[in-house]
């Protein structure tokens, strides 16, 4: 089974993940994971963190000659602020450095700080933001490089864009695919929208919030092409693949709701203008779809058309005009806390979007068709496809 683990901490030495269940000889591009972890840190309306940090994945095993060998697969990414914080984050006891321990006094309203303090019995709610913190996505990302790579070995591809900023948003009109996955090739990523107009007022949007000293959220959309009907099941609550999918890209920091193709729009409106009918190309010999407002599920298991997901991204909860909260040691009025931070990360999370559907795609499709090696993979998907194809 393909599962993954991430540690470290925001302002700690390194970030750290492990991903296991990975057959062996899936060749590594090391050029493409970095490239990963660099889209993911750009965005207009980033803040001055990512201007320190050049995330960089450092493999130490797994990985032998630029392809896996089927054991654990261990990355690292260093991060580059910790020679600010060495004292302040230090893992032993230094009574001496206790005044630069950077305390967190007064919890952060929409944050983990609260809640976290109360559950874990501490005072400082540096203990909580430091690992409930975005920075954690560095390592999803990394991870979730490897998992589009092995999807890419079966014509699997995966990208997203931008649909809105605050009260911005492209029209509903379908976008082609191949106009989103032109954005990663972009350098200078603005705000990963393909309408260059609709762009621009995004941007104003993001100004606005930058002068008023406020955040704002918005709404990516990542798509997977290419991906086979039967992955997924119906047979348990949770072991469907709309189900996984919107836990996982849920558990991004900020996302407060997931929409699975056009399922908000379809609960205000009639059966008969949502469900997407079927035909039968007979030249192809395959069943096809005239439309896809179920986004390419259907009773928890892929329907053969494009996977579509949708992440809806509160504001971040760290404001450079603080909202009010409460002093731990004295529980009078106070101002939140205010740690560095953008202004606005609708990009960068569609980009850990991408990992995350990428990671529960390679999952359910190793579930399905098994094999420890890419070669034995390849054997069990193409018997499947020809099975499905004589259906």
């Amino acid at each position: 089974m393909l599962r993954f683990y991430t540690a470290g901490e925001s302002h700690g030495q390194a970030l750290i993940a492990t991903l296991m269940g990975m057959p062996a000889h899936v060749p590594v591009d090391f050029v493409y994971v970095n490239r990963e972890l660099k889209r993911r840190m750009g965005g207009y309306g980033r803040g001055g963190r990512m201007k320190i940090e050049s995330d960089t994945a450092q493999f130490l095993s797994g990985v032998r000659h630029g392809e896996t060998i089927g054991s654990p697969i261990a990355i690292l990414i260093e991060n580059r602020d910790w020679k600010n914080w060495q004292e302040s984050m230090s893992v032993e006891d230094l009574p001496e450095t206790r005044e630069k321990y950077k305390a967190v006094k007064s919890p952060r309203p929409g944050h983990a700080d609260l809640a976290g303090c109360l559950k874990y019995d501490f005072p400082d709610a540096r203990y909580v933001l430091e690992r409930a913190s975005a920075r954690e996505t560095a390592a999803r990302v990394a991870v979730g490089a490897l998992a589009k790579l092995f999807l890419l070995q079966f014509g699997i591809r995966i990208a997203s864009h931008t649909v809105a900023v605050g009260s911005v948003a492209l029209p509903d009109d379908n976008v082609p695919f191949e106009k989103i996955l032109a954005l990663r090739d972009v350098e200078d990523i603005m705000l990963s929208c393909v309408d260059a107009e609709v762009e621009a007022r995004m941007k104003l949007e993001v100004d606005k919030a930058t002068e008023e000293r406020d955040t704002v959220g918005g709404t990516f959309e990542v798509i997977a092409m290419g991906v086979p009907v039967g992955l997924g099941t119906s047979v348990q609550w949770d072991e469907k693949l709309d189900g996984q999918l919107a836990q996982a890209v849920m558990s991004v920091q900020a996302v407060k709701a997931v929409e699975i193709g056009t399922g908000i729009g379809n609960a205000a409106t009639f059966g008969s203008g949502v469900h997407d009918e079927i035909g039968y190309d007979r030249q192809d010999k395959r069943f096809i779809r005239k439309s896809n407002r179920a986004g390419g599920l259907e009773g928890g298991i892929t329907n053969g058309e494009p996977v579509i997901v949708r992440g809806y991204l509160k504001p971040i909860s760290t404001l450079r005009r603080p909202l009010e909260s409460v002093d731990f040691a004295t529980r009078e009025p106070v101002k939140a806390a205010y740690e560095r931070s953008d202004v606005c990360v609708v990009p960068a999370a569609g980009v850990v979007g991408e990992a995350m559907v990428a990671l529960v795609l390679a999952r359910v499709f190793l579930e399905k068709f098994g094999g420890d090696s890419l070669q034995e993979t390849r054997r069990n998907f193409g018997a499947y496809q020809e099975h499905v194809r004589r259906f």
